[in-house]
């Protein structure tokens, strides 16, 4: 992170944004022209070395994504369907090799078969009726959505002039007041780390500064995920509902809503959730004659999944590197543009609405002790019913897998949940889990974004773990050495076990993952050892052979 650089990418405010520059200049071949990164660096008073070390991160601006066209999903739910190869077949008798490349996880996971063409996403049965010529796209919502408990996320739209009198009866109340409410509700981030919202709030309103922003993070990319893609394109005004009271409370007068560049319908919908937001009086100065001014901003996100760390989102919209920062400071004290932010994750913004209008206490009544309210969990095509289910805090994980997903269609040995990061949890322990924080942590696992991943009995775990060092290596921002160097050295040691007469050393793999783990500057790095950990403990005599 360099301060020098916030600053002067600041210079322009979001209006003017150095990273949309460097996005737009790689639609027309798939990356920027060297020249137009050096106009771009003279235009914001950067080194060269600035912009071309951003534009050759991301996958769809690096130089690797010239001329491409067609995108096949490689996140872990297609990976574990295995439909990926069959979808790439097909693709390529329309498109040359060069023209395919890959995205990680289009939140498809409730069907696989997923690809990306000409900024739409298809899954299901659109690959045996594909044709570049006559594109014809399945239903948005074509997957299960129910709530078992009081629906908080996925209750019914109520239209816009009911859903914002709740806004225009909040914006009577003092800051203090609606802040008060939220720490009530004991609203635990929902991104996967689980830390206090109404902390993290207070914490940018004691700050003394003009400018402030509240980022919401949906750049949800844990393969199995696709809860914010449901409320963004579903729910959008719960978001923007969220975004703007965490504004009043804190100071703030942007919004910015980074979105994935793997949901470009969810970035068009906002978009016009925000419009309708502006014909109604609803955004700019003054809002409701509060004296409250707040707009909105959306970021595209051009591939990378490291982005969904609060800090290195920060940097990405600076136009910087996605890398991670050190910490302290907190976004909170200095954050974008070196001003104090507020990152929230996508479901943790859209839980305000029913915080607000039914008051703290009566959300802290859903759920357990530690972990209040509801969540989403994600359940992929392994299920007999899956899709999106809405439960309270403490609900056994085996309601969730029996109950509502129906159980499996065909023998699971496994299931990731959390994401990459998460735990890898063998069926075994099921009944001994409950959809909470404190549950999942002592039982080491992680329950993350809730994201059910499920590993099939005939997937080799050797071949998983392998993947998983894969997508890990790829997607390290490389900025400290434990993960940069220890995530590629646990693919090459898993790919030489699987594909060679080699035998990978206990002691060396274990030193590896407690390097990882305790030497990483981000859960990135530290994340991985943990599904590597679960594995050779559950599965240690499938594992056994690789090892010596």
């Amino acid at each position: 992170m360099s301060k020098n650089l916030s600053e002067l990418s600041g210079r322009k405010g979001l209006t003017n944004n150095l990273f949309e520059k460097i996005g737009d200049a790689a639609k027309e071949s798939g990356t920027p022209s060297e020249e137009r990164l050096n106009e771009l660096s003279e235009e914001f008073l950067i080194g060269k070395a600035s912009t071309y070390g951003t534009a050759t991160f991301y996958d769809f601006t690096k130089p690797e994504n010239k001329n491409k066209k067609a995108y096949i999903c490689n996140g872990s739910a297609c990976v574990c369907a295995g439909t990926q190869q069959n979808v790439k077949e097909i693709l390529s008798k329309q498109f040359s090799e060069n023209e395919i490349g890959h995205m990680t996880c289009l939140g498809r996971c409730y069907e696989n078969s997923a690809f990306h063409y000409q900024g739409k996403n298809f899954s299901g049965q659109d690959i045996l009726h594909f044709k570049k010529e006559n594109l014809i796209q399945n239903d948005l919502l074509n997957y299960n959505v129910k709530s078992t408990t009081t629906p908080l996320l996925t209750i019914p739209y109520s239209g816009f002039e009911n859903h914002y009198a709740l806004l225009k009866k909040a914006l009577n109340q003092t800051p203090d007041e609606l802040l008060s409410e939220i720490k009530k509700s004991n609203l635990r981030g929902r991104g996967g780390a689980g830390f206090p919202m109404g902390f993290k709030w207070e914490a940018c309103k004691n700050e003394n500064n003009d400018t402030k922003f509240i980022i919401c993070n949906a750049d949800e990319g844990d393969p199995g995920a696709y809860s914010d893609r449901y409320l963004l394109e579903q729910r959008p005004h719960s978001v923007l509902f969220g975004m703007i009271i965490a504004g009043y409370i804190t100071g703030a007068k942007w919004g910015v809503l980074y979105i994935r560049a793997e949901y470009p319908e969810a970035a068009s919908i906002v978009q016009q959730a925000i419009d309708e937001l502006k014909e109604n009086n609803l955004l700019g100065k003054n809002i409701h004659h509060s004296n409250f001014n707040f707009d909105f901003k959306i970021i595209k996100a051009q591939g990378a999944y490291i982005c969904g760390e609060e800090t290195a989102l920060i940097n990405s919209i600076e136009g910087q590197r996605p890398e991670v920062r050190t910490r302290p400071p907190f976004p909170t004290q200095i954050g974008l543009f070196n001003r104090p932010t507020v990152v929230n994750n996508v479901e943790t913004l859209a839980a305000v609405h029913s915080i607000i209008k039914n008051g703290g206490e009566e959300y802290a009544k859903l759920g357990t002790e530690k972990s209040k309210g509801t969540k989403l969990v994600c359940l992929d095509s392994f299920f007999n019913n899956p899709g999106i289910y809405e439960v309270e805090m403490g609900t056994p994980l085996s309601s969730v897998i029996n109950e509502l997903g129906g159980g499996f269609k065909i023998p699971v040995k496994a299931m990731q949940i959390g994401g990459p990061l998460g735990g890898i949890v063998p069926l075994e322990k099921i009944n001994n889990l409950n959809i909470d924080f404190e549950s999942f942590a002592k039982q080491g696992f992680l329950l993350g974004h809730a994201s059910v991943v499920c590993i099939p009995t005939n997937f080799p775990m050797m071949k998983y773990l392998e993947h998983l060092f894969e997508f890990a290596a790829y997607e390290s921002c490389g900025k400290c050495f434990p993960c940069r160097l220890g995530t590629k050295r646990g693919h090459e040691l898993t790919q030489k076990a699987l594909n060679e007469n080699y035998k990978i050393d206990r002691a060396l793999f274990a030193d590896l993952l407690n390097t990882l783990q305790q030497g990483s500057l981000c859960a990135h790095g530290g994340g991985i050892p943990l599904p590597v950990k679960n594995a050779l403990h559950y599965f240690n005599e499938e594992l056994k052979m690789y090892f010596n």
